[in-house]
């Protein structure tokens, strides 16, 4: 899921403070370690957490939240009450950052950097979760910018197909089809639509509506999608048939834990668990054997950082997919982690991945929300499809659709990613039809199109292939167009509990035999033993 995005809204109750010479004093002295356009407030307690202060160059300006939120200090924005933790701080926490950048050298070793307060120490010991200076600064300069031991820039030298891939800005087209990425008429435009979410009751007639085995890519194979699954409520014969019907099955999590900041700030094992055990779930009950869930996405699009990255080499996996790059054109190629991101880490507090990884990113490029971008004020873009709150029918989303589709086909196609929630179409008719009606005229007019899976999209970056040459492209004929179920016409019903989750019990479907207890973090198999 995405993150709720909140409307910040901020009512100026007064304006500029009168200005004799101690209320002067009084500015200068609240101004004088404050950032520019920094919030903060005057007074601490959850009855002034809607109120801070600001200071411009025309003196402290007030500013209060709408009733329902407070001010959330670190975010530097408004938010459920409930949501903010810091209503008994006057102001952000203060980092004493390292000194890296000085007119001399302030170390004689080589590798070797300086602290805040000028102490030298190793190089490798900056930004590694551990504070070895002792002012702390060694970890508070760690973005992707300033990371001493980030990611070096594209190298297009070393970084080759068809394990590596970068360019400067993103925008670069695989392989030599898109010269100077101008006249890409030789590249297939690749959609791929993914759901998140458990798969169960609530959506399987929905995903046999979309995917009716009527609807085909030129290469005359089923138009395929890919599926992030989270654990809870899931029905694994359902997952099971959407794999043998060559969907792509990925992990989600096991827990989907709704706390945020959880997702943003957990370690390589919190996320070895959650995803790890994961896939092992899916694998094991959704009998599922070819090692082919190899992706994951990150729940409410939280990234891990360097954390998260780490636990993908280290559990084998082969993509990531939650990693947002701001609406621009043209937009972004998909890319491998060995170097520099090639956009700024987009979102709100969100923690992206500063070194080098062994992985793929299936970059989530925001879609343009505008239906009518030549009339229509800029807007900023939208990730998953249900966060683009500006829809609110039918044609307007057909609009939408095709306006992003052209967005990509008439640039430099990169893949065009329709990220979905399922209970978005399923409760919303009138948007189902529209995409339905969308995709059947796409596949009409358009042969250069194919609906396929995320690992589809990397095996054609691997080893590209130009549209006359796709009909025959094999890694998008497997599972082509598959018959009717043959095995597992009548799934196991589980009912199940487990000590990790006290005082419930859980239906789960499966095709193999049924566990002892529900599968959850510290028992991902449902053995029980142990516990």
């Amino acid at each position: 899921m995405e993150p709720l995005k909140l409307l910040t809204v901020f009512l100026v109750i007064a304006g500029v403070f009168g200005q004799d010479d101690d209320e002067l004093a009084l500015e200068k002295k609240l101004c004088q370690d404050k950032s520019a356009g920094e919030l903060f407030r005057l007074n601490a307690g959850k009855d002034s957490c809607r109120d801070v202060i600001q200071c411009t160059a025309g003196g402290l300006q007030a500013i209060r939240c709408p009733p329902g939120l407070a001010f959330d200090l670190e975010k530097q924005t408004c938010d459920w009450k409930w949501a903010v933790t810091n209503c008994d701080k006057l102001t952000k926490e203060k980092k004493v950052k390292p000194l890296l950048v000085t007119d001399e050298p302030l170390c004689e070793q080589e590798n070797w950097l300086a602290c805040g307060d000028g102490i030298c120490i190793e190089r490798g010991l900056f930004c590694n979760d551990v504070k070895d200076c002792n002012d702390g600064s060694d970890e508070n300069a760690c973005d992707q910018d300033t990371d001493p031991n980030r990611a070096p820039e594209c190298d297009k030298s070393i970084c080759t197909l068809p394990d590596c891939f970068c360019s400067e800005d993103g925008t670069e087209v695989p392989g030599d089809l898109c010269p100077e990425n101008d006249r890409c008429e030789r590249v297939p435009q690749m959609v791929t639509i993914t759901f998140d979410d458990a798969i169960n009751n609530n959506n399987i007639d929905l995903y046999k509506e979309i995917f009716n085995k009527q609807r085909r890519n030129p290469n005359g194979c089923d138009i395929k999608a890919t599926f992030f699954v989270s654990h809870k409520y899931t029905n694994y014969s359902a997952v099971q048939e959407m794999h043998r019907l060559g969907h792509e099955i990925a992990a989600h999590s096991i827990t989907h834990r709704n706390n945020e900041s959880f997702w943003t700030d957990a370690s390589v094992e919190d996320w070895a668990k959650e995803m790890g055990g994961s896939r092992l779930i899916i694998e094991k009950f959704g009998n599922i054997t070819d090692n082919s869930v190899v992706g994951l996405r990150a729940p409410f699009l939280r990234v891990g950082g360097n954390h998260q990255f780490t636990m993908m080499e280290e559990q084998a996996f082969l993509y990531d997919s939650s990693i947002t790059a701001p609406l621009q054109n043209p937009p972004l190629w998909p890319y491998t982690m060995y170097f520099k991101m090639p956009h700024r880490c987009h979102g709100n507090l969100q923690n992206c991945p500063t070194r080098s990884h062994a992985v793929w990113e299936l970059v989530m490029n925001e879609l343009d929300r505008r239906e009518d971008p030549t009339y229509d004020e800029e807007l900023p873009g939208c990730a998953m499809i249900d966060s683009c709150s500006n829809i609110i029918g039918g044609d307007q989303f057909y609009n939408f659709l095709t306006h992003n589709f052209y967005r990509h086909f008439d640039q430099n196609r990169a893949p065009l990613g329709l990220f979905f929630h399922a209970a978005w179409l399923k409760n919303n008719p009138e948007y189902l039809d529209a995409f339905l009606y969308w995709v059947d005229e796409v596949i009409e007019n358009h042969p250069e199109v194919y609906f396929v899976t995320q690992t589809q999209v990397i095996q054609w970056i691997q080893d590209p292939v130009a549209v006359e040459s796709a009909k025959n492209f094999a890694p998008w004929q497997e599972k082509c167009s598959p018959g009717p179920r043959e095995s597992c016409f009548s799934a196991n019903s589980c009912k199940l509990d487990s000590k990790e989750l006290p005082g419930e019990e859980i239906r789960m479907h499966t095709c193999v035999r049924c566990p002892n207890k529900y599968p959850w973090l510290n028992d991902p198999t449902g053995d029980g033993i142990g516990f």
